[in-house]
């Protein structure tokens, strides 16, 4: 065998070392975009099912408009603790099914609620009390990764490790009044 011939040997040998750590960089790489993806689709997941419940309690408010207020929490979210609802009617109910679709009560692995965001509160703020009411209802839950502190409601603030990890979706539900709303006065008044 010639000198030549060995040479090339030795060159093949780095050439394929080259090439695994170049393989090896792009498995790390790919791992480590995978593990974000995954997170990316936790925080999608969750605000999914938040958006959903944020719909729910919007479309209780508004199929009950003349006990609106009746719905109102203030800043003290639900969602803390399991409620029964047995005999529960009206408005009472909406609320106690609320705070329990919060809890994740629909879905239960074993003996745990898993149905719902991590965290997840929400809470029925009057923002204004003149005609037209408006309500803002608020679903918070806590996120994987921490980003920038929500700032439209301050609710749920505090309840997390981290306020930045704290996720908030909002809507406002106004409710109109109506010319031949009987059960308002103040719609009466008004015209």
């Amino acid at each position: 065998m010639s000198h030549r011939a060995r040479r090339q040997d030795g060159a093949t040998i780095i050439e394929i070392l080259v090439a695994i750590i170049i393989v090896v960089v792009g498995l790390l790489g790919l791992a480590g975009l995978h593990s974000r993806v995954t997170l990316a689709e936790v925080e999608a997941f969750q605000r999914s099912q938040a958006v959903v419940l944020l719909q729910d309690m919007a479309s209780r408010i508004n199929a009950n408009r003349r006990n609106a207020e009746s719905y109102a929490t203030g800043l003290t979210p639900l969602g803390t603790s399991a409620i029964d609802c047995t005999g529960k009617t009206g408005y009472d109910l909406d609320k106690c099914e609320w705070n329990n679709e919060l809890l994740g009560a629909a879905e239960v692995s074993g003996t745990s609620n898993v149905g719902a965001m991590l965290g997840a509160r929400g809470c029925v703020e009057e923002i204004q009390t003149a005609m037209p009411r408006q309500f803002r209802v608020s679903v918070v839950w806590q996120g994987t990764v921490p980003t920038v502190a929500p700032g439209a409601t301050t609710c749920g603030q505090g309840a997390y490790t981290d306020d930045k990890t704290r996720r908030v979706v909002s809507t406002v539900v106004q409710i109109g009044c109506l010319q031949n709303d009987p059960a308002s006065t103040l719609c009466i008044s008004n015209f």
